[in-house]
This record gives C-alpha cells, structure tokens and sequence, in this order.
C-alpha cells in the first residue's frame, strides 16, 4: 500500500497542452472534482485571509461563511515552535479537514487538503510567516488530493496564484469520477494514477466474503498510515477499532494537523468495509461552527458520537465531557518514532537494518513496578496531564471486547534506525494492519450475511414469479441466534467471553442500521438483476412444455407484467431495456401461443395488447410505444 500514488512521466508534451491550460475551464466538469483552489495568507494584523480562489466565487456561497471557516482551518493553531532554530528555514505539512458546507440544503461536508508553508526567518516581523494552499472538494479523495498538492503548493509559491487557474484547467478536462475504479488523471506531463474509495452509496462487498486483494479501498481514507499514526498505541488498535465499529465519540490529540488528520483518516479507515456513519473531522477548531454547540454541553450530558482531531490542548478543558481521548504522535514534526535510552531501535535491526518489531517493547505489554507505577499515575492524571508534557496514550472508559492480536504485531517490522528504510517498512506495516483489519471487520458483520443473501430461480423453474422477499431481521432474534451458534473460529480466537455485547452496543449504534439498510438495498436490487437476468436466459417454449393449462395463463400474464416494465425503461433510451423488451416480446407471442384459443380470442380483444403480441412496431407508434397496465 503506497500512501502517495504513483507518477508516470510521459515522454513528451502536447504542443497544444500551454493553450488547453490557458483556456478557462468548464465550471461543470471542474466540480465534478474540486469546488475551489485556494491560497490562504496569514496576515500579522488581519489574521487568515484568503488571497486567492480559483473559481473567485466559490467561497461566496449562499448561506455566508464558509471562506471564513475555510481560512480558519487551513493553519496550526500557532506558528510551530518545533523548527530548526536557524536564520533561515522552510517546514512543508499536509493535512486535511472537513467542515459542514454551508450551501447545502441537508447536512452535507467539504473536505479540505492542504499544503502549509511555514517559513522561519529572523528578518521578517515577528520571524516567520506562512501560507496555505487548499483543495476543496465535496470527495474524499485523500490519495488524489496529497499528490496534485504536492504539485500546486510549491508551484504557488514559485509562479504565484495563477496556478491555481492553471491546475484547475486540468482538472476540469480529466473524466469523471470513477468510484471505486483505479484511473490515471493527467497533469501537465505527468499522469496520477489512483484507486478512488468507493462511493457513499456503495454498499461494498458482501459482509460474508473477504475481498481478495488488499490494495483495493473498500472504505475512505484506505492510504492512511495507520502505522505512523499509532505506532506508541499498536496495542490499542483493537480497542480503537471497538470504539469506532460501535460509534463512541472520540477525541485524538495531537502536537500538529498533519498528525491529527492522518489519526483520524487512519481511525476511519479501521472500519471498511462497514459504512462509517459518525461524523468526523480529521482537524477541528474553535473556529468551526459546531463547537459552540459541543461547548455548551451541560455536565452529565452524552457527547454525540464524533470523533475530532485537534491540536489546541484547551479542547481537553472545553470538551472534557467527551468520554474517550488519544492522544498520539511526536511533538518534533521530523520523526514520528521515539528511540529507546541509548539510541538504539526498538526492532531487531543493527547498523540500520530492518528487524521484527519486539512487543515486549511495546507499551503495557511487559510488567515492572515502575511501568505500573506510571500507569496508575497517566490515568489519574487523565487527560489533562497533556498539558504538561505530549505523551501517546489512550484515556477510555470503554470495556473492550476483542484482545490485541499477537500474531499480527510479531510480523511488524522495524526500520532500525535509518530514515532511508523507515518509508519502505512503514508501507509493509500499512499492508499487515489494514489486512488485518479488514478481515476483522468481513468477519465481525459475517453473522447478517443470511439477512442480506440473494436467490436465483432454480432448475427448471420459472423466473417469472416475483422473487422471495429477504428474511426480515429483528434485532433480539438475532442476538437470541448468535448466542446459539457461537461467534465462529475466527473471533473466538480474537474476543473475549462477552463477545456479544459488542454486537449488542453495535446494534444500538449510529453505524448499524445506515450500513444494514444500505446493504439490505443493494440485496434487493443485485437479487431483482438476477431474475431478470434468469428470464433472458430462459427458454420460454421449453419452460410451457411442462405447464398446465392454468400455470401457462399465469405465466402468459407474468411475462406482460414484466414486458410493460421494460418498455418503461426502454423509453429512457436503454440499449439493456431495449433488447430485454425483444426477448420479452418473444416470450409473449410463445406464451400465448400455447394458450387456449378462447382465450387467446379474449386476450386480442384488447387493442394495445394485440399490438404487442403482432409485433407490429407501426401499430405501436399510434400509442407512443408506452402501454400502460391499466389500460389492458
């Protein structure tokens, strides 16, 4: 799993290519996958303001304030304090965002992906300044979005904001999205190749079949380097994933955005292939609209579920009703990694060799007095004792069900100490956790798999009868079944003996029923395909051979039925629809021609229903080609 895609060069330029990316670009086609383009400055008397947006409208929209919300959260809190104390120096971050979208009608989010420069330098007012370049877009397109900002935000600072027109044009020639699908996206001369997440709306596999290949996103933010973002909590991980399968509210701290969003990304992408429903926000501010609401919660009020990134330690204080806080990475904004006393890794690696990560490095694993001693210091101090001093940890009152799995983090490997591997091993790591957890999760919503299974007409019989409905699901008849036949092999191994009450905590949870009625939807449309796809197939002479007299009238009127739908569908233009209505057409004239003849005399007395049976495309033009069921 690479968190950056890959850039394939291509040999040579269009020569056409500087006047394509002069033209201004169809508004359209560029919001198929940005809303704006932005640079932000941080003024030392006026604050975040936005220098320039490419289109110039789309911050101005109806409802007012979303420039505003978008200049706030494109900037650390403060000016880091973490850089190099030189006379002169440069740090680049990326990070994300999302915010609630002030245009829209119903609840609905922007993301935000941004490339912040911060530059030290004693020379200028109060020794430093920095600027913000900003990718808003209604996709969560993480992958796509880091790599063209690696390329918009040192060009903006090399030729200035008309590169932001210039980026847009591309984008706005590229093809529309394609959820799910990997697509190569040109730029300049260069192409991005990338695998979209799939869409909201995309129910994603089976919850019974394991996806095959663990390159493929089956949920957001499937490049998240889960691994960087947890490495001092490995063990947690399990607990996290509990906290967000069942949608308790989360709040993860971190010394920086950049650390902040990518814990956040990495905590949504534990769940897939399930639908995460709760609302996130991978950086938060006091800027944002909700915190007002969040900072009024009364004492002994539940937080919403919510899982917020934040940076700004007075959250610890304004939001201390919030039930579940990590906090993770490293304060120094160079190294993610925290080496043992002495210098040396904690892997197996000498002289900056890779080696297996040793649990017995890792926290809470191996007991001392002194680590006891610290443990019983970090959560009576709780939360607040961050205030002091950035330490990884995790603060819950959450009682986990599922164990760390041992067998996962021993195939961990460690970078030893040189930065060269560090990326390489970090990419292995990624691929063992999101592996892992995937198929925790495939496993963990295995048990709804026979409320969500399709039917297909069997041997010999006819696919002209409505399908069986899906089994109807009730929520204490399937717990009552579960405990019956026992969580299976592969959770028993990883949960402990009260397994059912996460399924329980899952069902009243904000994630079940989003996930279950949008998989329940796609069973009924895949099973409706099915049996459509059974009466193409079907021999329809074959099939009346073995009818009696009253099965064949029933099925004569059946393939009507059916027919009618077609020719409905065939009016949007169709080429499917279209054939589909000749077979049906077909099976029609083949059904009633084994018919009775009195019947067959009383069935012609219908005009339109004749002209269906004849065949005949110019009698049909007299009605349109549409013939309703109610006027047979």
């Amino acid at each position: 799993m690479n968190r950056i895609p890959s850039v394939s060069l291509r040999g040579g330029a269009d020569a056409d290519a500087p006047a394509a990316a002069a033209a201004p670009p169809d508004p359209a086609a560029l919001a198929r996958w940005a809303r704006a383009f932005c640079v932000i400055r941080f003024d030392l008397e006026r604050g975040q303001l936005v220098e320039a947006c490419f289109p110039p409208d789309a911050l101005t929209a109806p409802g007012g304030g979303l420039d505003r919300l978008v200049a706030f959260s494109s900037f650390p809190d403060s000016m880091s304090h973490h850089l190099p104390r030189h006379r002169s120096s440069v740090h680049d971050s990326l990070f994300s965002f999302r915010v609630p979208d002030p245009s829209s009608p119903r609840r609905a989010f922007l993301y935000g992906f941004v490339f912040n420069r911060q530059r030290q330098d004693e020379r200028l007012p109060r020794g430093g300044e920095q600027k913000s370049v900003v990718i808003l877009s209604h996709a969560p397109y993480s992958s796509l979005f880091r790599l063209l900002l690696q390329i918009l935000g040192p060009l903006c600072f090399d030729v200035g904001p008309s590169a932001l027109a210039m980026v847009a044009s591309h984008v706005a020639a590229w093809p529309a999205p394609a959820p799910g699908r990997p697509m190569e996206l040109p730029i300049g001369s260069a192409a991005l190749r990338v695998h979209l997440p799939p869409a909201a709306d995309d129910p994603g596999p089976p919850p019974a079949l394991l996806p095959a290949n663990p390159s493929v996103p089956y949920g957001l933010f499937h490049d998240a380097d889960l691994f960087a973002a947890f490495r001092g909590l490995l063990l947690h991980l399990w607990t996290l994933w509990e906290l967000m399968v069942v949608g308790e509210p989360v709040l993860v701290v971190a010394p920086s955005p950049a650390q902040c969003s990518e814990a956040v990304a990495g905590l949504v992408s534990l769940v897939a292939p399930l639908l995460y429903s709760v609302d996130f926000r991978p950086y938060f501010t006091i800027h944002d609209p909700d915190f007002a609401r969040l900072n009024a919660l009364a004492e002994g009020e539940v937080f919403p579920p919510m899982v917020l990134g934040v940076t700004n330690l007075f959250f610890l204080k304004s939001l201390k009703s919030i039930p579940n806080v990590v906090s993770v990475g490293s304060p120094n904004p160079n190294s993610t990694r925290v080496l043992p006393v002495g210098g040396q890794s904690p892997g197996n690696g000498t002289n900056g060799t890779p080696g297996k990560l040793k649990l017995d490095k890792l926290a809470m694993n191996k007991f001392s007095p002194t680590s006891l001693l610290n443990s019983i210091k970090l959560r009576r101090e709780g939360p607040l004792s961050l205030m002091t001093e950035h330490k990884e940890a995790l603060w819950s009152t959450y009682a986990p069900t599922t164990k760390p799995d041992t067998s996962i983090l021993n195939r961990l490997i460690d970078a030893g100490v040189s930065p060269r591997i560090e990326e390489s091993m970090s990419v292995v790591n990624n691929e063992i956790l999101h592996r892992h957890f995937l198929e925790l999760t495939t496993n963990f919503l295995a048990p709804f798999g026979p409320y969500l299974r399709t039917t297909t007409p069997s041997e010999g019989s006819s696919p002209f009868v409505d399908p069986p409905l899906l089994p109807p699901f009730h929520a204490d008849e399937f717990v009552n079944g579960l405990a019956a036949r026992g969580a299976g092999k592969f959770l028993s191994k990883r949960m402990r003996s009260n397994w059912l009450d996460l399924y329980r905590r899952f069902l009243e949870g904000p994630n079940f029923m989003p996930w279950f009625r949008q998989r329940r939807a796609a069973a009924e449309y895949e099973q409706q395909r099915l049996w459509r796809q059974a009466r193409m197939n079907v021999d329809i002479e074959k099939l009346m051979l073995k009818m009696s007299e009253l099965e064949r009238i029933d099925s004569f009127n059946a393939v009507e039925r059916y027919l009618l739908r077609e020719m409905e569908n065939s009016g949007r233009g169709s080429a499917d629809s279209i054939a589909a209505c000749q077979k049906l057409k077909g099976d029609l004239q083949a059904a009633f021609s084994v018919l009775p003849k009195d019947m067959q005399q009383l069935l012609l007395s219908n005009p339109k229903r004749a002209v269906l049976l004849e065949g005949s495309e110019e009698k049909a033009a007299g009605t349109n080609g549409i013939v309703t069921q109610t006027s047979l």
